[in-house]
C-alpha cells in the first residue's frame, strides 16, 4: 500500500481490524504497523447497558483520538470523531436496544479519511449476538 493512495477502504480496513483485536499485544503491533504506513490508529473497550452508554461511548472514542494524536483538539476534527461514532452506533442500535454490549472500538485516520468501527457483543440472557458497525469522514 502506497502512502499517496490510502483512502477511506484503507482506513476503514485499519478500523475494523483493529476492533477485532483480542489482546492488547494484537491491538498495539497493529496500530504500529499502521502507523509505520501512515495510518493513525487508536483502539478503546466499551461496555455496559446500550442506551445509557451510547454518550460515554462517544466520549471514550473522543477521548482516545485526541490522546493518542489521531485527531488534533480542535472543534470540526472531534466532531468528525462523535459523527463517525455515532454513525456506527447506529448500524447496530437495532440489535442492542434494551441489551448489554460490550467491546472495542477501532479508530483509523490518514490524512482526511477517519473511519470508527465498532465491534460489540451483545448480550440478553445467555444469549449473545454480535454487531459490528462503521462509520467514516472526511475533514
Amino acid at each position: 500500500m502506497e502512502y499517496d493512495t490510502i483512502g477511506s477502504k484503507d482506513t476503514s480496513k485499519a478500523a475494523i481490524k483493529l476492533s477485532i483485536t483480542s489482546t492488547r499485544e494484537e491491538e498495539y503491533a497493529l496500530i504500529k504497523d499502521y502507523a509505520d504506513k501512515g495510518i493513525k490508529c487508536v483502539a478503546v473497550d466499551f461496555g455496559g447497558d446500550f442506551i445509557s452508554s451510547v454518550s460515554k461511548i462517544i466520549e471514550r472514542a473522543v477521548v482516545a483520538s485526541k490522546r493518542q494524536n489521531v485527531i488534533l483538539d480542535v472543534h470540526h476534527e472531534q466532531g468528525a470523531v462523535v459523527g463517525a461514532t455515532r454513525e456506527a452506533l447506529g448500524q447496530i442500535m437495532p440489535k442492542a436496544i434494551g441489551c448489554n454490549i460490550g467491546g472495542k472500538i477501532g479508530i483509523a485516520r490518514h490524512k482526511d479519511h477517519i473511519t470508527v468501527a465498532v465491534f460489540t457483543g451483545i448480550g440478553f440472557l445467555n444469549l449473545d449476538e454480535i454487531g459490528i458497525g462503521l462509520g467514516h469522514r472526511s475533514l
